[in-house]
């Protein structure tokens, strides 16, 4: 059985059951034929068991909220408020101009959704609010995320909430794991205010995220990360300075968009071999992108 194959078919029937395309009872139905599509032409005589797909996951229930915008990899929930309480809208501290917020929140991973959420803003009338990368143990050493969105309407909060989870397959893509930790790489030839609000970074500058767990990896892959290209550092963190006490280094850089990118692949290179000495090869979940 195609794993890739698998997982592709599996996110495609869980973004259609979030956005009302099918119903959790036509998922048997509906597998088949997603299936089909994606074994044409690519997988030749691979025939993808209703089962097969299943067991990699349970299929979530649309709760039939109208409050809530979908799922997504890495336990990545979408929300959206139309009208916010004005009181809990003063706790929050959010500016007044904004009635509407989105919200994406996930117990696994934190660039993904920020590098999603930094598609989002820039293709949709709204800002970010707050970004917080909570300590969350599902996942292996690293972060979960909330992030608010803001905006003065409704739609472009929730369209906002739809970018970022159509993104996430892509940048879930060179984050890898095994049983002994994970690596997070990042790259965007343009950073804005997602990213602006995590990082710190300089808005419209190319970007680039390393993160290796256990945090003798990351330290090992921020130094061949910026000895490789002519970048420059904008946040160092460890487990006592910059995270939520997890057990990772995270290193954030800017530059040239051609240096960025090329210190971002050296960190990838060194870490998974390193991962690989404590465990199995660390895998993609989806397909590397950078």
């Amino acid at each position: 059985m195609n794993t890739q194959l698998i997982e592709k078919v599996y996110e495609e029937v869980r973004r259609k059951i979030a956005s009302g395309e099918i119903k959790p009872n036509d998922v048997e139905v509906a597998v088949k034929e997603i299936a089909k599509c994606e074994n044409e032409g690519k997988v030749k005589n691979e025939v993808i068991e209703v089962k097969e797909v299943k067991k990699e996951g349970k299929f979530m229930q649309a709760p039939g909220l109208t409050e809530f915008v979908g799922t997504g990899i890495g336990d990545t929930i979408g929300l959206v408020i139309a009208n916010i309480d004005s009181a809990l809208h003063a706790a929050m501290g959010i500016d007044k101009k904004f009635h509407s917020i989105g919200i994406i929140g996930a117990r696994t991973g934190a660039g993904p959704q920020i590098m999603a959420a930094d598609e989002a803003v820039k293709a949709t009338n709204t800002e970010i609010v707050s970004i917080e990368l909570p300590r969350d143990t599902k996942g292996g050493a690293g972060h979960g995320c909330l992030i608010i969105f803001g905006a003065e309407d409704v739609s472009d909060a929730r369209r906002a909430v739809e970018v970022t989870l159509k993104e996430l397959p892509r940048t879930f893509g060179d984050v890898y794991g095994n049983d002994a930790g994970h690596l997070e790489m990042q790259y965007s030839a343009r950073a804005s205010l997602a990213i602006e609000k995590a990082f710190g970074a300089p808005v419209g500058k190319a970007f680039g995220l390393v993160i290796g767990a256990p945090a003798a990896i990351g330290v090992m892959m921020a130094d061949t990360a910026v000895k490789t290209a002519n970048v420059e550092i904008v946040a160092y963190s460890s487990p006592s300075k910059g995270t939520s006490h997890s057990n990772e280094v995270i290193l954030a850089i800017t530059g040239d968009s051609g240096a960025v990118r090329q210190a971002v692949i050296a960190g990838r290179e060194v870490g998974k071999k390193l991962l690989n000495a404590l465990g199995d090869e660390p895998t993609s979940t989806t397909e590397p992108y950078i």
